[in-house]
């Protein structure tokens, strides 16, 4: 790799080319709990579009690994570079280029995080509404795992955000594709095949985001159940009631404990409801208008009560953030408390109480620990697995994605596929699907350069 260190050198600045050894250990790796990290042979640091193609054209020629890396919050080890191989940072393509406040279109490099363009929008009265429960997240690393979170429920994932892309191929190809436009029916959708492709297919260099008017006012309800199948029921009839909720989130006792001793957060619940609830329902409310913000809150707090709720509260401003800033730190929690596993599996939301009753009777047969919460609204389930058997722990961790997928579900709703969970995935997942997707990823990559362990062996 001397050579093409070296090489590498003369196509960006000297001191934008690391080798792997003398980089951060932060950049081996992401935030997985079952990949380790790895370092690289070395690391660049592109300014530009033209710098990526040099260094994918170079990388091409001569077979060598590339891993693209954003800021390295993702949970399914899709970050993890090839020992041999070069990792991009987009640390120093950062710029929000453009907020265009006639089309609602924000245009923005790779290495933009989520509160920085959180902050220029904010100016102008827009948003872009995704967010995965990770503020210091890469717009990048939104693109290639089409992040969700818990507005997804209102506004959809980072798919249905995602206008345009400017994206490099292995041979140092750029390509633009979409524009500030919503609806096109001219060829492939080349825009939507990269998104969520995890860096298999191309560097996305930049991204022509749609954005929403900001509703200035929010509140949030809480809502104890005595049975987390009482919760997961109420969740279509909330959906059906046309009130459209900004976050619908479910939290079970065990996550809900954890908050509680992780955070020092107290909420007003009386003791005697806490001791009767199994689980909790988070419901946030977004509007122009504080007349009709409570008008909509006061019916979902009648809703929730007609639903079977224990009691309902209207949380205060305060109370309502830190809560909803505990349930998007649910992994740390689970982290701390020495969870071997987080996934996040995704069903149909009716279907959630069978789903997770089939969890549950998985927990007792493997003698594991499974506590979970989740997007309740959109069916997408997070729980952490507590087995330290790894043997156990595989066999457990295959029979529940089986049965998420035999609900009509699918392995990951949001984290991605990555090396976590690729053994899973092929296992599992239609042949015929993945014999296509192989074909694809060798029409883009036809050598394999780019995130060879990814989604694949």
């Amino acid at each position: 790799m001397a050579d093409v260190v070296a090489q590498l050198g003369e196509l960006l600045a000297a001191d934008r080319v690391v080798a792997g050894s003398a980089a951060s250990d932060d950049l081996y790796g992401d935030e997985s709990l079952t990949v380790e990290g790895r370092a690289p042979a070395v690391v660049v640091f592109p300014e530009s579009t033209d710098e990526v193609a040099a260094v994918l054209r170079l990388a091409d020629a001569d077979g060598i690994p590339v891993t693209a890396r954003g800021a390295g919050t993702g949970l399914s080890g899709a970050a993890v570079p090839a020992a041999d191989g070069i990792v991009v940072c987009f640390d120093r393509m950062n710029q929000v280029l453009e907020i265009d406040t006639e089309n609602h279109v924000a245009v923005v490099q790779p290495g933009v995080r989520l509160n920085e363009l959180d902050e220029a929008l904010a100016q102008v009265g827009l948003v872009y509404p995704v967010y995965p429960g990770e503020y210091s997240a890469s717009l990048g690393g939104n693109v290639n795992t089409n992040a969700g979170g818990m507005r997804a429920v209102k506004y959809g994932v980072t798919r249905h955000q995602v206008l345009g892309l400017e994206m490099v191929l292995p041979g140092g190809e750029v390509l633009r594709t979409g524009g500030k436009y919503t609806k096109a029916t001219t060829g492939y959708d080349l825009t939507q095949l990269v998104v969520g492709s995890e860096g298999t297919l191309a560097l996305v260099t930049e991204a022509t985001l749609k954005l929403h008017p900001r509703q200035p006012h929010q509140a949030t309800v809480l809502a104890p159940f005595e049975t987390l199948g009482g919760v997961t029921t109420a969740v279509p009839r909330i959906v059906d009631s046309g009130l459209n909720p900004l976050i619908l989130e479910y939290i079970d006792i065990m996550t809900m404990s954890a908050t509680y001793s992780f955070t020092g957060l107290e909420l007003g619940i009386p003791q005697e409801i806490k001791d009767t609830a199994l689980a909790y329902l988070v419901v946030s409310m977004e509007n122009i208008s504080t007349d009709r913000l409570d008008e909509d809150t006061q019916a979902i707090a009648e809703l929730l009560a007609e639903l079977g709720a224990v009691d309902v509260y209207v949380l205060p401003a305060s109370a309502a953030a830190q809560l909803i800033d505990a349930r998007e730190k649910a992994f740390w929690m689970a982290k701390a408390n020495g969870a071997n596993d987080v996934i996040d599996v995704v069903v149909p939301r009716a279907q959630i109480p069978e789903f997770m009753e089939k969890v549950s009777a998985l927990a007792t047969e493997y003698e594991a620990w499974i506590a979970g919460c989740g997007h309740a609204g959109d069916g997408n389930v997070h729980l952490g697995i507590f087995q330290g058997d790894d043997a156990k722990r595989e066999a457990l961790l295959h029979d529940l994605f089986e049965v998420g997928m035999s609900l009509g579900g699918a392995i990951s709703a949001e984290h991605g596929i990555g090396q976590a969970k690729k053994k899973y995935f092929n296992d599992l997942e239609d042949p015929a699907k993945i014999a296509l997707m192989r074909r694809i990823k060798s029409a883009f990559d036809p050598n394999g350069i780019l995130n060879p362990d990814v989604l694949f062996d």
